[in-house]
């Protein structure tokens, strides 16, 4: 087997900020829904008000920490408490369905790129091949 260089340049430094920009995206949509709660929902109670702002403050808190090796793990924990939400009202967990579909995208995305940079192919790889 051919050694395989590294990539020129970081490829998870995209990837990062797609993460970062779909839960600060999330935390504004869950947001949002608190009207919808407090109008269709039979009102905000503390419970459903601290769990909903909560959850958003931490999907805001988690953007910022997508370089950890911990932060997918974090991610789907949030994805898997928003689902939760669907107990406060129905909205809140098909707002979770449709992130749950994003955030699985995006592994997708994770696994490609580890597949393509594992062969060598991402174009900084095949850069510095014909370089050589």
């Amino acid at each position: 087997m051919t050694d395989v260089p590294p990539p020129a340049t970081d490829p998870w430094k995209g990837l990062r900020g797609v993460m970062a920009g779909t839960l600060v995206l999330e935390a504004i949509v869950v947001l949002l829904a608190l009207p919808v709660v407090a109008d269709v929902g039979g009102g905000v109670t503390w419970f459903s008000g601290t769990y909903l702002v909560g959850l958003a403050v931490a999907m805001f808190l988690g953007a910022g920490v997508q370089g950890k090796s911990w932060a997918i793990p974090f991610n789907l924990g949030l994805q898997v408490l928003l689902l939760a939400g669907a107990f406060i009202h129905l909205s809140i967990g098909i707002i979770g369905l449709v992130f749950v579909a994003v955030w699985a995208f995006i592994l997708a995305l994770r696994a490609d790129v580890q597949r393509r940079m594992d062969a060598g192919l991402l174009p900084s790889q095949r850069m510095k091949r014909t370089e050589s």
